[in-house]
């Protein structure tokens, strides 16, 4: 089961927490097939000692302007956290950031990793996309 850290508890109109109030839903999942690749890839890091003893990785879900569409999704490795900037969550004991501007892009997103014949590698599933680019590449909102 997903679960997301950095989630608020309702809010009623007095400026008092609910408790009973189911947490929302994060605004970014990740499956737990993509989260066994990634920390696949962190031990491949650490077997090869490409990372500091002790350092923390995150997996950093992004969106940047480019491509024929205008939008690319990025997923990247990441030692870096800025509580300033970034929303950090956790899924199946990875974890997971995303800074406070590509969240507005991602919301609703499913991150995911694909083994099979016809594919491999990591999707990110972005309801908000209203159309792709020929190659797939980049996506308009």
């Amino acid at each position: 089961m997903s679960t997301a850290t950095a989630v608020a508890p309702e809010v009623h109109s007095l400026g008092v927490a609910n408790p009973a109030a189911p947490p929302a839903p994060p605004p970014v999942v990740v499956t737990e097939k993509a989260a066994l690749e990634v920390k696949r890839h962190i031990a491949d890091m650490e077997a090869r000692n490409d990372l500091e003893p002790g350092a923390k990785m995150y997996l950093r879900v992004r969106v940047q302007g480019g491509g024929c569409s205008g939008f690319q999704n990025k997923l990247d490795l990441d030692v870096k956290y800025d509580e300033k900037t970034d929303h950090k969550f956790e899924f199946h004991g990875i974890e997971v950031v995303v800074d406070k501007r590509s969240l507005l892009y991602l919301n609703g997103a499913t991150v995911d990793f694909h083994d099979d014949l016809n594919k491999r590698g990591f999707t990110i599933n972005n309801p908000q996309a209203k159309s792709t680019c020929g190659c797939g590449s980049s996506y308009s909102m």
